[in-house]
């Protein structure tokens, strides 16, 4: 096996026994397949263009680094969303903390104004108003649910 090719592996296994239906194993074998070849037809692509820009081990790490990035900021506009945009109540923080496999704390503190703008452009409406006489409490208890 060449370097490229040992590097699609790692980047795209191969379900174990048990992990994908009998009667799909060979679809999803064959579409991971078709990943790898992408995989090593783009690192021989990017190598070939500047070698000693584009190493492929160091480029994969690279790619996953951004792929990990752009996982994390759709997690966080998710949250803002469900903080923000739903109706008529937010979700429940420990809700939110138990499916991003963070603490509550952490989800408080997870989004931001950037997240809300862009979830806001994204949907095309704006966040829903809190109401004044009912000031945001760590503690909330309602849900969207």
């Amino acid at each position: 096996m060449s370097v490229l090719s040992d590097i699609a592996a790692i980047c795209y296994p191969m379900p174990g026994p048990g992990e994908v239906p009998d009667d799909i194993y060979s679809d999803v074998c064959d579409s991971i397949h078709a990943q790898r070849e992408e995989m090593i037809r783009n690192l021989e692509a990017a190598a070939d263009a500047d070698s000693e820009e584009n190493e492929p081990l160091l480029s994969a790490i690279g790619i996953a680094r951004y792929r990990k990035e752009q996982a994390e900021a759709e997690i966080r506009r998710l949250i803002a969303y469900g903080r923000e945009f739903t109706r008529p109540r937010p979700y429940v923080l420990a809700d939110l903390a138990a499916a991003a496999g963070m603490s509550i704390s952490g989800i408080r503190t997870a989004y931001g104004h950037t997240e809300v703008a862009d979830v806001e452009q994204t949907l095309g409406r704006p966040p829903r108003e809190r109401s004044a006489n009912r000031p945001h409490t760590p503690d909330d208890t309602g849900s969207a649910t």
